[in-house]
């Protein structure tokens, strides 16, 4: 009898133990490591060259890192994606799979497409899981590139890298003319008088073959004096404001200066133009040797601030590459962890200056010494580069609304500007006719 009884106490702790076991399995998500047992999947849609429009034979050497520190968190879960898209192909991809209900789980998210993927619902809402996660602290980011990936008021992805716009200066043509480079503060003012006092024929011919900016457009003017030219809504245009009038008068001057000539980007890789507005991805994509060599030879030259005008600051748009979440996605937390992976763990977003051309997101990972000795090393030119006036650029730059169909509306006021630019109608009246026409464009958008 005894022995029948110590037998069956024998089975029952066997039992136990490997009940216990399972449950360890299971908890601890081990028996996905087990032979046979199938392995989550998160997806994530990415494109195989640069976003920033340049050779780039590291295209996915950040995510695979970053799928590697992931898996080894995630035993048992794997990240895949397909290779071999083109950026240029990418959008149209991606909307065929979300409207195929096929999209990966993430997913990169131009800044063309943000808008339109978060008015049709293709974009996960993100703010219950950043409530959720003790662990996030959006204040990590700059502030600009996290409202970026704003609509409506709430976050629907996440930067991952981004670009703020400068002004680049020939350092040359400055120091030749007696001229310093003007401070990280400075005013339309300014930038008019170098322009007019260096904007001029060089060489006797008649000609005038030294130019003081190109590239500026009434995008620069208006984003630094303060104007707002839509509502968050995008459904009023502001064309009427009093300071639009200012950033026009001040274009078509600057534009004056050149006598009718018109001035390239060309003009200024051949070193004969002092101020062109340009992406700092641009600066870091042929800055280092010897591509610096082909496209910009002859001439040293750095980058400042955009100047401000009577009535805004020295600031600029900035141009973020996104991460968002498919909003049917069935692996909302391993996604979510991957996409903090990439864009809030630190030697992940380091690395965006080894493998890319944009500038990390972290104020943290772009301010930090090892970032500056990287820029450095990749221009091998400690004078042209400022790592606090990048980082003040990012922090401080101008955050476009967010509605649908924006680029078609900034179309509309881009060909209301050159209309008023080159007309000889009075400018207050045009901005009022054109600003009629814009309003009704938005309403029946």
């Amino acid at each position: 009898m005894d022995s029948v009884k110590s037998k069956k106490n024998r089975i029952v702790s066997i039992i136990s133990i490997l009940l216990l076991f399972c449950v360890w399995l299971i908890y601890t998500d081990t028996y996905k490591e087990l032979p046979g047992i199938r392995k989550e999947v998160i997806t994530i849609g990415v494109f195989s060259d640069s976003y920033w429009q340049v050779q780039n034979g590291n295209s996915y050497q950040i995510l695979e890192d970053a799928i590697a520190v992931f898996e080894e968190m995630h035993p048992g879960v794997q990240v895949e994606y397909v290779s071999g898209i083109l950026k240029e192909d990418y959008s149209e991809w991606l909307s065929e799979r979300l409207l195929s209900e096929q999209a990966p789980d993430l997913f990169y998210v131009l800044s063309e497409d943000f808008n339109d993927f978060a008015e049709i619902g293709a974009l996960k809402n993100l703010e219950p899981l950043i409530q959720k996660d003790k662990e996030f602290q959006k204040e990590r980011f700059y502030s600009s590139a996290y409202e970026s990936g704003k609509y409506n008021g709430s976050q629907y992805s996440l930067p991952y890298e981004c670009a703020p716009k400068l002004m680049f200066v020939n350092q040359t043509i400055l120091e030749k003319e007696g001229l310093e480079i003007p401070g990280e503060n400075w005013t339309w003012e300014e930038f008019y008088e170098i322009c007019k006092k260096t904007t001029r024929d060089t060489d006797g011919n008649g000609t005038i073959d030294q130019f003081g900016a190109v590239g500026y457009t009434w995008k620069e003017a208006f984003e630094s004096n303060g104007i707002h030219l839509f509502n968050q809504q995008g459904t009023r245009c502001y064309l009427t404001d009093d300071n639009v009038e200012a950033a026009l008068m001040f274009v078509e001057k600057i534009e004056e200066l050149n006598d009718g000539y018109n001035v390239t980007a060309k003009d200024f890789d051949l070193g004969n133009v002092i101020f062109q507005p340009m992406s700092f991805s641009e600066y870091r994509a042929y800055k280092p040797y010897p591509l610096s060599v082909k496209k910009y030879a002859g001439f040293e030259w750095g980058c400042i601030p955009m100047p401000s005008g009577p009535d805004g600051e020295n600031v600029s748009t900035l141009d973020s590459l996104l991460i968002g979440m498919n909003e049917n996605t069935r692996n909302t937390q391993y996604a979510w962890e991957f996409m903090k992976i990439l864009t809030c763990d630190t030697q992940i977003q380091s690395e965006i200056f080894d493998y890319s051309e944009g500038v990390s997101v972290l104020k943290e990972v772009t301010e930090s010494d090892q970032t500056l000795q990287s820029l450095i090393e990749s221009s091998g030119n400690t004078g042209s580069l400022n790592q606090q006036i990048l980082s003040k650029a990012v922090e401080n730059a101008v955050v476009a609304p967010r509605f649908r169909n924006y680029d078609e509306a900034i179309e509309e006021v881009d060909k209301a500007v050159y209309a008023i630019i080159e007309g000889d109608s009075n400018i207050s009246m045009e901005q009022i006719i054109w600003n009629r026409k814009i309003n009704g464009y938005l309403e029946k958008r």
